[in-house]
């Protein structure tokens, strides 16, 4: 696990000191070790977390070791790689491959260099890496399947940037570091910003699943490799379930490979309690951590400590209180780079700093419900089947009727959403502000959703409604949302957070789910708890999903409202966001008269993260790593 920065010189020169900053602004996702060097034009520069083969692999790395080619690729690795060996002892048995290490980058590099593009289909992990091949002067960038972790990009007349985390090629923007207003106004509605965009237009995410290459002073090319697809196959019920359950063990087994201590994630749901009790069939005394809060009608710690005693584990458990909000979040916001508005990453901040005190590598159950069908909206289809299936004249008829209740009539929503098309009606989990809303709010252009997802709900035609809208949710929800969170929370603290569920084993189970395996009368992710049924608790199995709650409506009402309307009163976003607006929202949820929460949070957020914008005002953050190990490796690099 790493922090890596690289760039590919349009001229071979480079701004050593400028680059050396950089990385230390990626200085929490690897304490252990950081270096930096320059090759053929291109800059290396590398935060380590040490996980396997801590005492050899270090990066850069390079292959062949020897022989005439000696040295040819170069590569900076950020992830894990679980069936390494495996691939290793392929390259070994089929081209004679001699490693140095026993790392994951130098198989990575092996495998290029003698399978070529196809590897990359090989690789089983969570990954993002960058490979310089000296001799075609090329340089690839790789992505994992489901975009676990980040890999962010930058062009200019210089070269070509690539980073772990935005906030490391921030200062390179220059003038394009302004706000894009299309990315805004997605953030709005969807709470997070949609792949592969950020909020500066002129950095891009490398989208999940996909590779980019690129020569000195020329455009990157960017190639899909991986597409999920969610088309059923009808089998015995009992033969798909033992297939989840076998795919499923096999992957949290692979995901215990570590040097280090390791520990599991563990809320009131079937998810993590899998992983949990998969994980201690082969770490017997694994410990796990969770988080609740003051308030028990939102603290899931209950459960959880009823679910590891089931197990026969040792449970952590971390309160988080509102003043504990109120200090953290300009610092979680700055671990973002971008805004994600969804108030769960404020335990799973707390959550990781606990587990890191403990630990270095975690087990979580991100990916499940995308995978099995785990949100409750994922009933939506059936719910309004009776009208969406009408006759067309029927349908608009009752849109129009619809459209003249006024707001808050019971039956207005459902109406609504019954006769609007899948495509116009769905896109994900989180649903801000509207259109309408949107365009009082913000002084510039609305982007409607569908700039988002039109072209996804094209390539799912055919799907039934239930996978097309996981299908959505993989491309947009689960990288954007689920993903930007884990990766971002834990890298905060040093911890390498795991997630056995989006493993290509695992997904290939899941894949060809029919719609009666994935949602029964009873219950969401309906295959996957019969899976896990006698490896867990008959309780948490039937439980319904609640996934660390959070109480923002509480909050707001209480001394982080205050605090709240401090910041939205100080915010100098005047000229993009009507804030006024916003505060007699805020005013009107601290009087209870209506729950405005989400709204407000998702404005918070954005005007805590535009506080610590243009680049270069979070600059004392880097600091708080300075004295940490391997901090004079730079020092030396900038000298040299």
């Amino acid at each position: 696990m790493c922090g890596l920065l690289v760039f590919l010189s349009a001229d071979g020169t480079a701004d050593r000191p400028a680059l050396a900053a950089a990385l230390e602004r990626l200085r929490h996702r690897g304490p252990d070790e950081t270096s930096m060097v320059a090759e053929d034009g291109v800059v290396f520069g590398f935060a380590r977390l040490a996980i396997v083969d801590r005492a050899h692999s270090h990066q850069p790395g390079h292959y062949p070791v020897e022989g005439p080619q000696q040295g040819r690729w170069t590569v900076v690795f950020n992830g894990e790689l679980y069936n390494y060996r495996q691939l290793r002892a392929d390259l070994a048995r089929e081209h004679g491959a001699v490693f140095a290490t026993e790392g994951e980058a130098e198989v990575l590099a092996a495998a290029l260099h003698h399978w070529g593009p196809s590897a990359v289909r090989r690789l089983r992990g969570m990954f993002a890496a960058v490979l310089w091949d000296a001799a075609e002067g090329t340089l690839h960038a790789i992505r994992d399947p489901f975009g676990i972790k980040p890999l962010y990009h930058l062009r200019t007349p210089e070269g070509l940037y690539l980073a772990s985390e935005k906030k490391a090629l921030l200062p390179f923007a220059g003038g394009a570091a302004r706000i894009g207003s299309a990315a805004l106004s997605h953030y709005l509605t969807l709470q997070y910003v949609p792949e592969p965009a950020t909020l500066h237009p002129a950095i891009h995410r490398l989208p999940a699943g996909h590779t980019l290459t690129a020569g000195p002073g020329q455009e990157p090319v960017i190639r899909r490799y991986f597409e999920p697809t969610l088309r059923p196959v009808h089998r015995p019920a009992a033969e798909a379930i033992a297939a989840i359950r076998d795919a499923l063990r096999d992957s949290v087994h692979a995901h215990l490979q570590s040097e280090v201590p390791l520990g599991a994630f563990l809320s009131s749901g079937v998810d993590s309690t899998a992983v949990l009790a998969l994980a201690k069939e082969r770490h017997p005394g694994i410990r796990a951590y969770t988080a609740g809060f003051d308030d028990p009608r939102y603290s899931e710690i209950e459960h959880a400590a009823e679910t590891a005693a089931a197990l026969g584990v040792e449970l952590v458990a971390t309160i988080v209180r509102d003043e504990d909000v109120i200090e953290a979040l300009p610092r979680i916001v700055w671990h973002l780079d971008d805004p994600v508005a969804d108030p769960a990453i404020v335990p799973l901040y707390f959550l990781c700093r606990t587990a890191a005190r403990d630990v270095t590598v975690v087990l979580s159950g991100e990916g499940a419900d995308e995978l099995f069908a785990g949100y409750e909206i994922y009933r939506e289809p059936a719910a309004l089947a009776r009208v969406a299936g009408l006759p067309d004249p029927l349908r608009r008829g009752l849109r129009a009727v619809a459209e003249v209740l006024p707001e808050g009539v019971r039956g207005k929503s459902f109406l609504q959403r019954a006769t609007t098309p899948m495509d116009e009606r769905y896109y994900g989990n989180a649903r801000i502000f509207g259109p309408e809303e949107k365009a009082r709010l913000l002084h510039g252009p609305v982007s409607p959703h569908t700039d988002v997802t039109a072209a996804l709900f094209q390539a799912a035609e055919g799907l039934d409604d239930v996978s097309m809208m996981q299908y959505i949710d993989i491309h947009t929800w689960l990288p954007g949302d689920i993903l930007t969170k884990a990766d971002r929370m834990s890298m905060a603290h040093s911890l390498e957070l795991r997630v056995p569920f989006l493993d290509r084993a695992v997904y290939a189970a899941a894949a060809g789910l029919p719609p009666e395996l994935k949602l029964s009368p009873r219950a969401t992710k309906y295959a996957l708890r019969e899976a896990v049924r006698g490896l867990v608790p008959d309780a948490v199995v039937d439980r319904r999903k609640l996934g660390f709650p959070t109480p923002t409506r509480v909050w707001l009402r209480g001394i982080v409202g205050e605090w709240a309307a401090d910041v939205l009163a100080s915010a100098a976003v005047g000229h993009l966001i009507d804030i006024d607006h916003v505060q007699r929202l805020l005013a009107a949820h601290r009087r209870g008269s209506g729950d405005h929460s989400r709204k407000v949070w998702t404005v918070l957020m954005f005007c805590l993260w535009y506080g610590q914008q243009p680049a270069g005002r979070d600059a004392a953050q880097p600091s708080l790593w300075r004295d940490a190990p391997g901090a004079g490796t730079l020092a030396a690099w900038t000298s040299g």
